[in-house]
Order: C-alpha cells, then sequence, then structure tokens
C-alpha cells in the first residue's frame, strides 16, 4: 500500500487527532513533530480525495484519549516536581525524561495499526511523550537532554497523575595528602557497638563512645565540607587504593571521587572548597578538585596504578654498604612472589600475587638504619618487600641481607596509571556558563 492509502486507513479510523495519526508514520520524513506530519497526511487525503478539510480536536481522539494536548502541562509537573515553589531548588545541566504509559492507550495504539493494518514504522506513544515533554523541560529550565547518564531524570506516571525526578549523584575528583600517621583513610565504625557508641545501655568503652575505632579520617575530614556545598542528603568516598594507617601519603597525592547523593548545588566553586579543606585541618591537604563525570569513580578504583614509596628501614644486626648496595641491585626490577601478609590475613583471600618491583634504589644512614625508595606495581605490598613475612614475600631485602628488617615508617610518594592518567579530560565536568 502507498502512504496516503496507508494514511487514509489510519483516518478511516477516527476520530484520530493529528499527533496519533502522524506518529504511525514518524519514521518517514525528519524536522517534524507527530502532530505536523498528521496534519500533512491529512489535508494529503483529503486533497486526493477531494473531500472538505475536518480537524479533529486532541480531546476527541480515542487513542491517547486526549494526552497529547498535555505536553505542556507535563513538563510544568516536571519541573514543580523539584521545588515546592515553582521554581527549581535542584540545580542540574542535564535531564531525561521517562513514561509509564496507561495500558489503555498502548492497547488502542496496538488496535489502531491492526485495523490499518499497518506492520512497519511508526513510533510508541510514550517515545512521543518522553520527546515532547522532554524538550518542553528543556525550554523551561534551560537544560539539556542526556540519555546516558543525567543529572535528573523525570519519570512521568500518567495513570498515578505524578512525577518522580530523581535527582543523581554528583562527583567531586581531588588528590590528598594524608601528613598524620595517625588517621585511616575511611571512616572506621567501632567493631563492639556497630558504630552506635553504646554498648548494654552504656558508652561502649571500646571506642570511648564515640562509634568509631579512629574519630578523624581522611573522608572525614574531607567530605562533609563538599557534602555542605553541594547541599546533598549523603556522600561516599572512594579512592584510588589505601595507605596504611601508620603510612603518610605525601608527594603527588592519592586520587579520589567523593560523591555526594541528591546534589542540590551539582557545580560549587571548586577552588573555594579546596581552600576551605585545607585552611580546616594540617592532617590532610587536598589538590586540584574537579568536578567529574559519573565514570571517574570507576576509573579511581578500577584503573592499575603503580606506586612510589620511601621507607625507612632499621636492621636488627649491622649492614655492610657494599652488602646492602647489592641487595637493592637485586630488588630493582625483580619480580615479587608474595603469599598474602600475615597482617590483612583476615581480611584478604589467601593467594599467592606476583608484582614487579620496576625500580629500587636506598641509601644507609648508618650500619643499623637506612632509607628505601621503591615504585613498585600496583599490590605490591612494600612492609613485606622488606620484611619478608617470615618467607612469605621473595626476594626480599631481609632475605637477600640475611638480616631482619623493619619498616618504621612509610610514606607513599606517588599513586599514577600504569599506562595512562586518572586525569583523563573525558572524566571531567564543566560548570554551565549560566546557570
Amino acid at each position: 500500500m502507498s502512504l496516503l492509502e496507508d494514511a487514509r486507513a489510519v483516518v478511516e479510523n477516527g476520530p484520530v487527532c493529528d499527533a496519533c495519526l502522524g506518529r504511525q508514520f514518524a519514521d518517514r520524513s525528519f524536522g517534524l513533530t507527530n502532530a505536523e506530519r498528521g496534519a500533512a497526511l491529512r489535508v494529503s487525503v483529503e486533497l486526493d480525495d477531494d473531500e472538505p478539510h475536518e480537524d479533529v480536536a486532541t480531546d476527541d481522539c480515542w487513542v491517547c484519549e486526549g494526552l497529547c494536548a498535555t505536553f505542556d502541562e507535563w513538563a510544568e509537573r516536571a519541573v514543580a516536581a523539584l521545588s515546592g515553589d515553582g521554581e527549581s531548588d535542584v540545580d542540574f545541566a542535564t535531564y531525561q525524561v521517562g513514561t509509564r504509559a496507561p495500558p489503555l492507550v498502548e492497547e488502542n495504539e496496538a488496535l489502531l495499526r491492526e485495523s490499518a493494518g499497518l506492520t512497519e514504522g511508526g513510533e510508541p506513544f510514550k517515545s512521543e511523550f518522553n520527546r515532547e515533554v522532554g524538550k518542553r523541560v528543556g525550554e523551561l529550565t534551560g537544560t539539556d537532554v542526556d540519555f546516558e547518564r543525567p543529572d535528573v531524570l523525570f519519570v512521568l506516571d500518567i495513570d498515578d497523575e505524578s512525577v518522580d525526578a530523581q535527582v543523581n549523584p554528583a562527583f567531586v575528583y581531588g588528590r590528598y595528602r594524608k601528613r598524620s600517621r595517625e588517621i585511616p583513610q575511611t571512616e572506621w565504625p567501632c567493631r563492639e557497638c556497630n558504630g552506635t557508641g553504646r554498648r548494654g545501655g552504656e558508652p561502649c568503652i571500646h571506642c570511648d563512645g564515640t562509634g568509631y575505632m579512629y574519630e578523624e579520617s581522611v573522608e572525614q575530614l574531607v567530605s562533609p565540607p563538599i557534602l555542605r556545598a553541594m547541599e546533598g542528603d549523603d556522600s561516599s568516598f572512594h579512592g584510588a587504593g589505601r595507605e596504611d594507617i601508620d603510612a603518610k601519603m605525601l608527594g603527588t597525592g592519592r586520587p579520589f571521587v567523593v560523591e555526594v547523593k541528591h546534589p542540590r548545588d551539582r557545580f560549587p566553586d571548586v577552588d573555594a572548597l579546596e581552600a576551605e579543606i585545607n585552611e580546616s585541618t594540617e592532617k590532610v591537604e587536598v589538590e586540584g578538585l574537579r568536578l567529574a563525570a559519573y565514570d571517574m569513580v570507576e576509573r579511581v578504583k578500577e584503573l592499575d596504578a603503580s606506586k612510589t614509596y620511601r621507607a625507612r628501614v632499621a636492621f636488627d644486626e649491622p649492614v655492610d654498604e657494599t652488602e646492602f648496595e647489592a641487595a637493592l641491585a637485586e630488588l630493582d626490577g625483580a619480580t615479587i612472589e608474595q603469599d598474602t601478609p600475615k597482617r590483612v590475613s583476615h581480611r584478604r583471600a589467601a593467594k599467592t600475587r606476583v608484582r614487579e618491583a620496576y625500580a629500587v634504589s636506598g641509601e644507609l644512614e648508618d650500619e643499623t638504619h637506612a632509607t628505601v625508595e621503591i615504585h613498585g606495581e600496583g599490590g605490591l605490598y612494600i612492609k613485606e618487600l622488606v620484611s619478608s613475612d617470615e618467607g612469605w614475600t621473595t626476594p626480599s631485602l631481609a632475605g637477600l641481607l640475611g638480616t631482619p628488617c623493619h619498616v618504621t615508617e612509610l610514606d607513599v610518594l606517588a599513586v599514577e596509571g600504569e599506562a595512562e592518567s586518572f586525569e583523563d579530560p573525558d572524566y571531567f565536568r564543566e560548570a554551565p556558563a549560566e546557570r
């Protein structure tokens, strides 16, 4: 059948509004709304049949039951769903619209296509509803549609006459330096009271009633200012690995992302945030704060990273400088086999890991002390590379020297991607020029 014959078959199943008529042929021509396409087809059929023109009011349409006249109304409802005063109090730059269409309308459309003998082409009702309401939301808010990871997802439930505005998390990336050997990376709830601060009706003696094994952490010093600035409901801290509590994180710092749930201000002044955090504590310093995309969380958590460490080492017996240099040369570029260290065996699976020590150098301070710098593959246990962990790590500095060795101080100097940088521009966002 020709296009006109197909259109005539739809019109004869009337009353069908222009939008519902045009939607059956949404794959024909571009740059038209379904209502414009339907109006043109209706006139073409009337011209071909030499019949007088007759408009069909949307409210009279048996297919959509007048819903194609409510796009503006639903767009206004969507915007209002983010606010109680008519002006959105949630800052966003991108959005997406989804629709739960009434089953009866979907049944009507299927019946129309069957009656008109249409088997190909066309567009579902809810696709048009998403698009037409979405265009109007963009016009009302000055924002852009995003089908991948929008800032806000509006779900329109037509039967319930409701809008669920789902605000997706926002992300801030940066690097931190931990200058204290007494705080962990993330908050550490007390195991005895499960973080409540109380046990048996009394203050928990294990944590002095604080609910935490450590009262402060990098997370607790960095996340709250970001959470406040973004006016969110909660936050999560994601680091590119972690250092031991007694290890400092210095040098270039460790990449991290703070994820803020339900942010009302998605685009805070990150320079001001960086200054606020750094002025509030001497234990942690942040730099390079930037607004990040959703994918940055996975990148920070999963991207292979090499690390550079500086360890102060103590020997149980005097060490000769020549033997010390020979041991470092043996470790430099070596392949290291490590069974899961005893100190973490309670929380790590027992397995043998093979890691590379890319570069090892050092300086003997006196017969029983040295400073060693190690650049190693991600996952290389540095303390065990020095101590041997009773032979669970081979080769090791202790094994090569033939004397017990202990790391007395450990500093992380750099955390960098093995093959690519953490700072790929595709993983960052810029605040809109005008909001």
